[in-house]
């Protein structure tokens, strides 16, 4: 497993009462209600949470390999990503998708980008192995 040799930043929350609490920041730009996958209410769900989490840091990690490779990202990139809750043998499960738009941008490029991407992302290096990930270039 590899070893981080500096921390960069440090994200602290304060969740109570589970998937029907809250959650808030210790700088308060975060704070939330919870509430279970579709149940009425305001709230949102770990599963929303990390799937936009995953999708920002997805297109941070796209931008700085298209950096690499001396072409900008186009301005209207977006990624949807998809996180699904689920059992199996062994109790509850995750399994997520990302589908990358990199508008007008060459198809073997934008590939090269979402693999580069892949590779260096930190949420896909925590994920890889560990849950069912799918990746698509659309």
């Amino acid at each position: 497993m590899a070893q981080i040799q500096q921390v960069l930043y440090t994200g602290k929350t304060h969740t109570a009462g589970g998937r029907s609490g809250t959650s808030r920041s210790d700088d308060g730009r975060l704070n939330i209600s919870l509430t279970p996958p579709g149940a009425k209410g305001d709230g949102t769900n770990p599963e929303q949470l990390f799937g936009a989490g995953w999708s920002a840091c997805f297109i941070g990690a796209m931008g700085h390999v298209a950096k690499s490779l001396h072409v900008a990202l186009p301005t209207q990139t977006t990624v949807d990503a998809e996180v699904d809750l689920g059992t199996g043998e062994g109790g509850y499960f995750l399994q997520a998708r990302l589908r990358v738009n990199l508008p007008g941008m060459e198809p073997r490029l934008a590939q090269a980008i979402v693999d580069g991407a892949h590779r260096n992302c930190p949420y896909s290096k925590a994920t890889r192995g560990n849950i069912d990930v799918q990746i698509a270039l659309v």
